[in-house]
């Protein structure tokens, strides 16, 4: 697999030549200051691309070109969107940047309740706490039929929770699920996504998921006319926040977006910490199964918990077989090369990193982005891929 790494753009503390002392060889960014919707110029990926080539690495992945809202309801000006979506995607190909990873996440991105999660050793991780989200969603953003989303013991927990909140845990809370998180696609205010959120219950989850299939058969036939390839993201988590529909939760939901429009370009961002966060996903098989068509790899752990809270674990050490899926990942890069197929070797990062102690009075290190801490996921990867690796061969 290609060692790739997260970067944020010139103005991303972790710089280009730290990466590359990292070992990683593939630059995983995005042209973040362009609005969503617009265009991607030539210009601006051109100009990016040369700066990440200067410093010895290859732009491997865009992630992510962001879907606008209007994509995903199909109301507003959302043909002219789908329409510059396309001409980014000739762009990027035009420059040399083929594998584009983008997301059809309702409302909100990935998203965390607690940034700073204390570990036993004193390191820090993120978290998702479904008793500190139902809090939120029931009892201060006070969202309409939110009761309705959770059993009787979340809302008793999620009761107790509330009432000794003090106003600062209250406003950090709401900062951490609706302010936007690194990679994201924006923020809300409490009104605003109130509105929004409403907008997509409406649409259910069956029109939502026609929503995904009619855009993607209007980008799919684009992407392979110039040799890109598409690759989803799962929802993070992979269950439904707000009472929201989520369509790229499953394999079952892989299944159907492939299906839906078939082609090589069509294809998945394989993100372990995601689909992981279920206990109903078998990663290892989802490789097996979907391994054509797996174009993109998030290598990410977690630790889950029966109400579907989980945080972010060492990266060998959560509930997900990270040697069996990079076995899997491998035999599939393996096929490839011996069938004679012509897709490339899969880009793979280490996902997010838990924040260490040479960090952790840094202000500008980014929630799941640290340096140390995704180095040293990368180095464990590394030491797994080689291995595995050689008793393939």
């Amino acid at each position: 697999m290609i060692e790739t790494w997260r970067w944020f753009g010139p103005s991303d503390s972790i710089s280009l030549s730290k990466i590359a002392q990292a070992g990683a060889t593939g630059i995983v960014s995005s042209l973040h200051e362009i609005k969503t919707g617009d265009v991607w110029p030539l210009e601006a990926i051109a100009e990016r691309k040369k700066i990440i080539e200067d410093a010895g690495l290859e732009w491997s992945v865009i992630e992510s070109i962001p879907v606008h809202n209007d994509i995903k309801t199909r109301t507003g000006d959302f043909q002219t969107y789908i329409d510059n979506y396309k001409q980014s995607i000739r762009n990027a190909a035009e420059c040399g940047v083929y594998t584009i990873c983008y997301n059809f996440m309702p409302v909100v991105d990935w998203t965390r309740t607690n940034l700073m999660y204390k570990l036993p050793n004193n390191s820090h991780a993120l978290r998702f706490e479904m008793t500190d989200f139902a809090a939120y969603d029931i009892y201060l953003l006070q969202r309409d039929g939110a009761r309705q989303s959770y059993a009787p013991e979340v809302i008793a927990k999620a009761e107790a929770r509330f009432a000794k909140m003090s106003d600062i845990e209250k406003l950090e809370l709401e900062k951490n699920i609706i302010a936007g998180l690194p990679g994201g696609e924006g923020s809300y205010t409490r009104e605003t996504i109130r509105s929004t959120i409403q907008q997509f219950i409406n649409l259910g989850t069956e029109g939502f998921r026609q929503n995904l299939f009619l855009f993607l058969q209007e980008i799919i036939p684009v992407a392979e006319s110039v040799g890109a390839l598409m690759c989803i993201h799962p929802d993070d988590p992979p269950f439904s926040l707000f009472g929201l529909p989520r369509v790229v939760s499953t394999a079952d939901d892989a299944r159907k977006l492939l299906q839906a429009a078939p082609g090589k370009a069509n294809g998945l961002t394989l993100c372990a910490g995601s689909y992981g966060a279920r206990c109903d996903n078998n990663l290892v098989e989802m490789a097996k199964e979907f391994g054509p068509q797996i174009h993109f790899v998030h290598l990410r752990n977690v630790i889950r918990e029966a109400d579907g809270s989980f945080y972010e674990s060492d990266h060998l050490a959560g509930d997900n077989d990270m040697v069996g899926l990079v076995q899997a990942l491998l035999s599939e890069e393996r096929r490839r090369q011996t069938s004679g197929d012509d897709l490339p070797s899969i880009p793979m990062r280490p996902d997010h990193g838990h924040l260490l102690e040479d960090e952790l009075n840094q202000k500008d290190v980014k929630p799941g982005y640290s340096y140390v801490g995704r180095l040293k996921g990368l180095a464990e990867l590394r030491g797994v891929i080689h291995t595995v690796g050689a008793l393939l061969k």
